[in-house]
């Protein structure tokens, strides 16, 4: 068998699939490959927004998979395998990673959304080499991943459901499976066929020689010292190395020693690197406003729109072949268009437009992150050039523009959070709200889209109700929304049966916090209810904010880049961002008299999970 130069030095050792997939184990048994099929217990809840493309998601979830299983069978046998193998299949289109449908009609929306276009299927694998020392588990992670396009014909609605009725679509990515029936749904294929089918035998192989390289006569003759590691396109030069009279069989390991160390090709660590790139691009996009030039849906030119921006041809079609590898833009015969993404997030007037926060990010937040050594001194954010103006002053209409944005950039998350904050629980028996702090009113305009009987009023300060307005959306649910100016922290509250904290306070402990909070216990009557919402921490609702952030620190130090971690990092430039956790808020509304306390998680964020907690003002 041509492979069995290299899977063959395999077949005395313990070698672990860490899948339960069929398709993946027919493929490699094909090869000549012998494996044990231990599935990973590893929960696949990794935020795939945290990832800087979809491939770095697989690849991460392949890992986790091995290291998993490769952990477990070590504590259980005190032994580890020496190799285990993991992988993870996802398909990606116009920037949305789609996994495996959770049902008939999230099958329909992905088929869908595949019809006449092209796709594409990444392939994330990991090999972990396991070794057992003194009792420990020592291992090498080598990891890659491999990409096939894709092409759908047009689908019709008929074929579609067919298809869906059939029963393949549920337990594949994308939900499609090319080897069978959904064969007849691709119109062409570009790359590795078996990796649409769910694991790249070839680049596997190749990885592998790389990994178990044998060396050559010389080396074994002379031990002369080895300038390079040969590109393997075949595995014809493979074959066992005849050996010296005398010398016996040589066993194939894995290079090791300073002599012929080769490290891995740190893709992951450049990514890292380069990833400001993608985000500037992203920022001049914005400013530039390509994608509301694009919003139309005809494609333009890259002349049509440097006309538009005034700007130079080169430079704009750099800009916008950037975008269309960040999955931002398609580029077709006829010029460039926006993907969906875009067309749905970046255009600066859509309903769910991320577009002024975005130029915020880049244009202060971006400053403010340049500067983390002064801002951790100092133990707070860099003030915004236009803070601390007077009226009359030149830079007092920067300071107004500056808030407008900053109005916008808070807008528009909002917006993309307030149906799941209005709709975690059930707030049909209050018949009155007052969201404090409840700058445009997006979440209150959604309370009152849910609940016709509902009456909401926001209270927030004076300049930020000047111009809520500005955001009110067309509906008749605006005649339940009013809006009363007021600080927090010193006025009256509007009475209400329902007060809301949304996003709730950063700092639980600090005196401004603990003084909103017993002002909101004594504006509360007995019966009355208190909603908090925000994306609090992960991890463990339990630990304390010392120990959350001492793991962070021993993540950071192994090398791997938490959630925790980013978080920590958010706080020296917004330092009031992350807060405590569920069950750290919880207790304190405890101590302040709310009781029958009900959690609910709404969605997850880079960093946290959204969760929304009700509490009732107990009796006296």
């Amino acid at each position: 068998m041509a492979l069995s130069p290299v899977l063959g030095k395999l077949l005395h050792k313990r070698v672990v699939l860490a899948s339960a997939s069929p398709r993946r184990q027919e493929i490699l048994s094909n090869a000549g490959l012998r494996f044990e099929v231990v599935p990973s217990r590893f929960k696949e809840t990794l935020s795939k927004s945290s990832f800087p493309s979809p491939y770095a998601y697989a690849m991460e979830t392949a890992k986790q998979k091995a290291l998993e299983v490769a952990t477990r069978l070590h504590q259980k046998d005190l032994q580890a395998p020496d190799l285990v193998i993991g992988a993870d299949t996802i398909v990606a289109v116009e920037g949305l990673i789609l996994e495996k449908p959770v049902d008939k009609q999230d099958a329909y929306r992905m088929l869908s959304r595949l019809s006449g276009k092209q796709h594409s299927v990444f392939t994330g694998v990991c090999v972990v080499l396991c070794d057992s020392r003194d009792g420990q588990l020592e291992t090498e992670v080598s990891e890659f991943y491999e990409e096939t396009r894709v092409k759908f014909s047009e689908l019709s609605e008929e074929m579609l459901w067919e298809y869906i009725h059939s029963g393949e679509p549920m337990d594949k990515a994308g939900g499609y499976g090319i080897q069978a029936l959904g064969g007849m749904l691709v119109e062409a294929v570009h790359g590795d066929f078996l990796n649409v089918v769910g694991f790249p035998l070839n680049r596997f192989c190749k990885q592998l020689a790389q990994l178990y390289r044998p060396p050559s006569h010389q080396d074994l003759g002379s031990q002369a010292k080895q300038d390079s590691i040969h590109c393997v396109d075949s595995f014809e030069g493979l074959s066992d190395p005849e050996p010296k009279h005398g010398d016996g069989d040589v066993d194939l390991e894995p290079r090791s020693g300073p002599r012929d160390a080769r490290p891995a090709f740190p893709a992951s660590l450049l990514r890292l690197v380069h990833g400001f790139k993608a985000a500037q691009a992203l920022f001049t996009a914005c400013k530039l406003k390509v994608f509301d030039l694009l919003q139309d849906g005809a494609a333009r030119t890259a002349s049509d729109v440097a006309g538009k921006v005034k700007a130079s041809v080169c430079g704009t079609r750099r800009l916008l072949d950037v975008c269309v590898g960040l999955g931002l833009l398609q580029k077709t015969e006829r010029g460039y268009r926006n993907t969906e993404v875009a067309g749905m997030y970046l255009g600066s007037h859509g309903e769910y437009s991320l577009h002024s926060y975005i130029l915020h990010t880049g244009g202060h937040a971006w400053d403010l992150f340049m500067h983390p050594a002064s801002t951790a001194k100092e133990g707070r954010s860099h003030q915004h050039p236009a803070e601390g103006t007077k009226p009359g002053d030149p830079s007092q209409v920067q300071l107004e523009r500056a808030q407008q944005h900053l109005l916008r950039a808070a807008h528009g998350l909002a917006q993309l959070t307030a149906h799941e904050v209005a709709t975690a629980m059930d707030l049909s028996s209050f018949s009155s709200a007052c969201h404090l702090g409840g700058c445009t009113g997006a979440l209150a305009h959604e309370l009152a889209r849910e609940y016709p009987r509902l009456k909401v009023t926001v209270f927030d300060l004076p300049h930020i109700i000047q111009q809520a307005p500005l955001f009110r959306p067309h509906g008749p649910e605006t005649a339940q929304v009013s809006f009363m100016p007021g600080d927090v922290l010193w006025d009256p509250f509007p009475e209400a049966e329902l007060y809301i904290l949304a996003p709730a306070l950063p700092d639980w402990t600090g005196s401004a916090a603990q003084q909103l909070l017993r002002r909101v216990a004594a504006a509360c009557r007995p019966g009355c209810g208190l909603l908090v919402a925000d994306a609090f921490p992960m991890g463990e609702e339990e630990e304390e904010e010392e120990e959350e952030l001492d793991e962070a620190e021993e993540e950071a130090e192994a090398g791997s880049a938490p959630a925790g971690l980013v978080r920590v990092l958010d706080q020296l430039v917004w330092p009031k961002a992350g807060g405590c956790s569920v069950g750290a808020c919880c207790r304190w509304l405890e101590q302040l008299g709310f009781c029958d306390l009900q959690v609910a998680p709404s969605g997850d964020t880079q960093t946290a999970t959204l969760t929304v907690l009700l509490g009732t003002r107990a009796g006296p």
